[in-house]
């Protein structure tokens, strides 16, 4: 039986593990209470628990058969305010930080984020990231009140198991987004059990005060562990990524794009896993690894980002990149985002298709309407020469000029 201490701090390094969160609350909600870890720095400055846990709260203020009255429910929102007025701190977080953030885990949280998820019709290759809003959170809410408990896993994301306590669930994390000030919460799928190992395995017999298990880079760590699990070539793998951002960064030099930095980081991830659908199968192997990428997840990484990331893969071989299932996440710029993570990937993949580092490096000039591309070889590089020459059309696409490959 864990204390309340315990299941806040392995909530609380579960959150700061699994997603990008530096400043602001973590909310972990369960049947019997709640506990929130103000965090700053990523480091846990203060903690509470309060008991409105989903089984109190629906025992206590909602009907057990028919649909909750708004009487109810409001009574439940005063009680939840009420006993959140206690910690000034939680307002204090959001109000110093103007990047503060709440990030919740649990079933109850990942179980709203995914009929969120489906409400608005966005695809569901897991919750981790998503970000369940005030607004969708109201219209969630209304649409359980309205139904008894044995009929709320009708609507889409619930579960039947937590049909009878979700609704006091979502009153309950409306009461926290409301007392912070926060715009909205953050799904993680990290729980208490990754908290556990967590601590064990990046601080393993620390004592207190000394390191703690915290990942220096939550994103390079998630793209670094899930290429580990599928044996990638290592060699070649970080030869293509070198290539692709040494091109990235020369077309930015040369004012093609803007070199925004997490665009950056998106065609890292994407080089880093374009091969690991061959531990499925070498045969549409671009394919399996978007499969692996998008169910998979990558911890730290937004829903549009993965999808980013997955198309890219998929990709890296063949065809006109399109946003395909994942085009209800793009926004203004994704696709053109994902033109050139693919265009990119897939000229650093042509240029090591001998898998042997033989062209060691790329020199980009710009000519007019024209970008030439010259490889800096250790050999004979005809082959590689060729297989770029097929991108032209994509990369037109990409970056609105015409690629020239130099003899």
């Amino acid at each position: 039986m864990l204390s309340r201490e315990s299941e806040a701090r392995y909530g609380y390094l579960a959150a700061v593990n699994s997603t990008t969160l530096a400043d602001g609350c973590v909310l972990d909600l369960g049947g019997g209470s709640m506990q929130l870890v103000h965090v700053a720095d990523r480091l846990a400055r203060q903690t509470g628990s309060w008991r409105v846990g989903t089984v109190r709260m629906s025992e206590r203020f909602l009907p057990a058969n028919g649909p909750a009255k708004r009487r109810q429910l409001q009574t439940l929102r005063e009680h939840v305010a009420e006993e959140l007025a206690q910690a000034q701190w939680l307002a204090d977080a959001r109000a110093s930080s103007a990047n503060g953030r709440l990030v919740g885990v649990g079933g109850t949280v990942r179980n709203l984020a995914a009929a969120a998820q489906r409400a608005a019709g966005l695809p569901t290759f897991g919750v981790q990231g998503t970000v369940l809003d005030g607004e969708a959170l109201e219209e969630l809410v209304a649409r359980l009140a309205a139904l008894p408990a044995s009929e709320r896993a009708s609507v889409p994301g619930i579960k039947p198991a937590r049909a009878d306590l979700i609704l006091a669930g979502a009153v309950v994390v409306q009461g926290a987004l409301e007392a912070g000030g926060f715009d909205g919460l953050e799904a993680t799928e990290a729980g208490l059990r990754e908290g556990v190992f967590f601590e064990r395995l990046l601080a393993p017999g620390a004592a207190e005060g000394e390191r703690q298990p915290l990942f220096d880079d939550v994103r390079r760590a998630s793209v670094l562990n899930l290429a580990g699990q599928y044996h990638f070539d290592s060699a070649h793998t970080r030869h293509v990524a070198k290539l692709a951002l040494g091109m990235f960064d020369e077309l930015a030099r040369l004012g093609l794009h803007d070199g925004d930095a997490r665009e950056r980081e998106l065609l890292w991830a994407a080089s880093m896993l374009h091969d690991i659908g061959m531990s499925v199968d070498y045969d549409d192997h671009h394919k399996h690894s978007r499969y692996l990428i998008l169910n998979a997840g990558l911890p730290g990484f937004t829903p549009v980002e993965v999808a980013i990331v997955a198309q890219a893969a998929r990709y890296h071989r063949k065809g006109m990149p399109e946003a395909g299932p994942m085009r209800e996440l793009f926004g203004e710029g994704d696709k053109d985002r994902l033109d050139r993570c693919a265009v990119l990937l897939r000229l650093a993949e042509d240029l090591e298709r001998s898998r042997d580092q033989l062209v060691r490096g790329t020199r980009l000039a710009a000519r007019g309407e024209q970008v030439e591309l010259a490889l800096i070889a250790d050999g004979e590089s005809l082959v590689s020469r060729w297989a770029a020459n097929r991108e032209t059309d994509l990369f037109a696409r990409a970056f609105h000029r015409q690629l020239a490959v130099a003899a």
